[in-house]
């Protein structure tokens, strides 16, 4: 929980200097969540509207999905003739996030809705923890929304840790292409107790009614060592492995390091949500993410560009497992981005994002 964090501040290397395929992401869900608050408009129509963002991190998507959110509330109430609600807004992330830079541009976002719809109503508050767990108080949320956060686990899978000396994935960071199926296991067993925990926290928060619209990464393949699913952790591990052949880590460290992810299908999301049964399912699209064509629209190398998205999310979690230098740090990622410009004529770069659109049940 404290090291599973974006790179902090505005600085070059930083989530809020590089995230604009996250901001892009942002917008996939747009129609089920506008759909989502028609519903909860006409089925329920609160007067003080809770609605909880899990997962914000910092930088300028925290709010862009605030602000859009409220103007969607404002769209539909003025189409249904109604008085918009006063808005509870919680932004959700662990306690290590930068809540700070969020903080700072609370004022911008309240000007404009001010300025904009006239919304005097609005309060917005910062909630850390981990939503693998309760975070808000019993039917007390309208509408819950997640983006690109939901593939991160609440911790590596306990079962890899090593068994009498001896590690389980070795020389890689993630599952694999040619993995045992005991590191499938131990990646599934984890996502199936984080997820359970998560629909059964939500149950609780949520009122009669309510929404959630969660994007995530996943992908389409039944089986996790699918290249869709763990070809970026891949290269990762070629570029750790590369730097223990030259004596700038130990392979022992790269052994016993685990990446807290894994991207599901379909299918175990469906699982997960009616093993709980408080949820009905509205609405799943899967939305295809480019990220070469994506990348490509800057003057930059596309792998440089990609290992500085990267560094932003990850070099937090590596920090804090290898002890890297910042030189050190630099050359991983520099290892890491001539690996993406070589692989790009082989391999496709196009993620899958699921979008999945909840109603809390009766």
């Amino acid at each position: 929980m404290q090291v599973t964090h974006m790179n902090k501040g505005d600085g070059d290397i930083s989530y809020a200097k590089n995230s604009l395929l996250q901001n892009k992401i942002l917008s996939l869900g747009s129609s089920m969540m506008e759909s989502a608050i028609d519903k909860i408009m006409l089925e329920v129509q609160p007067q003080s509207m809770g609605v909880a963002d899990l997962g914000c991190a910092s930088g300028p998507n925290s709010l862009t999905r605030v602000y859009e959110m409220i103007h969607m509330v404002d769209v539909v109430c003025c189409r249904m003739d109604r008085p918009i609600p006063e808005l509870r807004v919680s932004l959700n992330d662990l306690p290590s996030n930068d809540f700070n830079l969020v903080f700072e541009m609370l004022p911008e976002l309240y000007k404009k809705v001010n300025n904009v719809y006239g919304i005097k109503g609005c309060y917005v508050c910062g909630v850390p923890g981990s939503f693998y767990g309760r975070l808000f108080p019993n039917k007390s949320l309208h509408l819950v929304h997640s983006s690109m956060s939901l593939h991160w686990l609440s911790q590596a899978p306990r079962d890899l840790e090593p068994m009498v000396g001896t590690h389980i994935n070795k020389e890689k960071i993630y599952i694999s292409t040619g993995c045992s199926e005991s590191v499938v296991k131990a990646y599934q067993q984890q996502f199936q107790e984080d997820y359970s925990l998560f629909f059964r926290s939500r149950a609780k928060e949520m009122v009669v009614g309510g929404r959630m619209v969660l994007s995530f990464i996943g992908r389409r393949s039944p089986d996790p060592r699918a290249p869709e699913a763990c070809f970026d952790m891949e290269l990762f591990s070629r570029s750790l492995m590369s730097m223990a052949l030259d004596g700038l880590v130990e392979k022992e460290m790269i052994d016993a390091f685990n990446i807290p992810c894994y991207l599901p299908s379909r299918e175990e999301v469906e699982h997960e949500i009616e093993k709980e049964g408080s949820f009905v399912v509205e609405g799943v699209e899967a939305k295809e993410m480019d990220w070469v064509s994506e990348l490509s629209k800057f003057a930059e190398k596309i792998g440089y560009l990609a290992a500085k998205s990267y560094r932003a999310v990850m070099e937090p979690l590596f920090r804090s497992h290898f002890r890297f230098k910042p030189e050190v740090m630099d050359e991983l990622f520099h290892r890491y981005a001539k690996l993406v410009d070589d692989c790009i004529s082989e391999v496709s770069y196009k993620h899958i994002h699921w979008v999945f659109s909840l109603a809390r049940k009766g």
